[in-house]
């Protein structure tokens, strides 16, 4: 048995409402998911750009080590 068929197995046991929280959870968990990939491929320059900027900075000395107590 598969982790998945296990999982649903015991999910079955669960009182219906319970079983249709869960089911709700999981759907928007894997919409959340997609919606970051979508939002993430979709920042990818953007992204380039910023860290190319933050190197540059380094480089120039700009920048400091952070210091946790300090936050």
């Amino acid at each position: 048995m598969t982790q998945l068929e296990l999982a649903f197995s015991e999910i079955q046991k669960l009182p219906f409402a319970e079983q249709n929280k869960f089911a709700a959870w999981i759907l928007e968990e894997l919409n959340a998911e997609e919606r970051w990939q979508k939002l993430f491929s979709k920042s990818e320059d953007l992204l380039e750009s910023l860290a190319a900027e933050a190197q540059a900075e380094y480089r120039a000395g700009k920048t400091e080590k952070l210091n946790p107590d300090t936050l």
